[in-house]
């Protein structure tokens, strides 16, 4: 049966989970009744010794890089960790003269950053995690950086934010290779969404934002979180806040980082979302439910959003598609 092969890079200080989740994804892949070819999956570092994770983990290589230079793999993936912000120089050179041979490079969370250094990302429009996100486009200009979304693909690239993103990004390359049956089988056994769309946002709206010090800012965020289908004007959460509508939404902001409006927008997006993904309730029935009042604004705002009516971000990504 013909093999794929998928190498995954080691370093010291690598975060674990950017290495375990991908690898979980692919060999469950190998696991379905008849695929239409295996994954052959193969770690490895500069010297082919033991390295330590950014958890204390230590993680023993298949070899060295330099051993697999001759078949280049179809899939490498180069994960991130603190490891990734002083890089040995050895696996920036390896990665500039290696990376381009495979058929589809990835990166999971700030693995990003090393094939930034290599020069692999320029032109490209990418994501991390978000926290190097900033570091990442001020450093490298040439780079087109996309701090929301949970993955990013760019022809034989493909990049994702952090961590756990890892796993969506690998569930998308499964269903990508073999189809979504397959895809659905792994993410059932790992307990998990088949998996999120792309281009799905890195934040909930509660974490998106910041949380007000005054308490009765701190108040109106929980109201409009727990009430999505209720009067959220100005007008309406500035009375409950006993200020001013112009003095509340400059508070609001100052406190927060966003207006009201758009906090307000992401509270209901992310509640729509996990309606649709949790229930089976109707889109006009979800559509009042949070706020929106019309099926109409509600598809407007998840296409503006996530590129996606909700009838295509429920087929996605509907809750039946998880064990329970």
């Amino acid at each position: 049966m013909e093999k794929r092969s998928v190498l995954v890079v080691l370093f010291d200080d690598v975060q674990s989970l950017d290495v375990t989740g991908p690898v979980e994804v692919f060999a469950g892949a190998n696991k379905h009744p008849s695929p239409p070819f295996t994954y052959g999956i193969r770690t490895a570092s500069l010297d082919g010794g033991p390295v330590r994770t950014s958890s204390g983990l230590t993680l023993v290589p298949d070899g060295t890089l330099d051993a697999y230079e001759a078949a280049p793999p179809h899939t490498l993936i180069v994960p991130g960790g603190q490891g990734t912000r002083r890089p040995a120089p050895a696996l920036v050179d390896w990665l500039r003269a290696h990376a381009p041979r495979a058929e589809r490079l990835v990166s999971v969370c700030t693995g990003a950053l090393l094939l930034a250094e290599a020069g692999l990302l320029d032109g490209h429009r990418v994501t991390s995690h978000w926290s190097v996100c900033d570091q990442l486009a001020r450093n490298h200009p040439e780079v087109d950086v996309d701090p929301d979304p949970i993955f990013v693909r760019d022809g034989r690239l493909a990049t994702s934010a952090g961590v756990t993103a890892g796993i969506d990004l690998a569930l998308a390359l499964v269903e990508e290779d073999m189809g979504r049956d397959t895809a659905l089988v792994i993410a059932r056994h790992l307990v998990v969404f088949l998996r999120r769309p792309g281009n799905q946002a890195q934040f909930s709206a509660q974490l998106a934002a910041q949380t007000a010090r005054r308490e009765p800012l701190r108040e109106v965020q929980q109201y409009i979180t727990e009430h999505p289908d209720g009067d959220l004007s100005v007008e309406a959460l500035a009375a409950r806040a006993r200020l001013s509508p112009r003095q509340f939404a400059r508070a609001f902001r100052a406190e927060t980082g966003m207006t009201p409006g758009r906090y307000v927008d992401r509270v209901r997006l992310e509640h729509a979302r996990r309606l649709l993904e949790d229930t089976g309730d109707g889109v006009e029935e979800i559509s009042r439910a949070c706020g929106y009042g019309t099926p109409e604004a509600m598809r407007r705002a998840f296409t503006k959003a996530l590129g996606a009516a909700p009838a295509e971000y429920r087929r996605r990504f509907h809750a039946p598609l998880t064990a329970r």
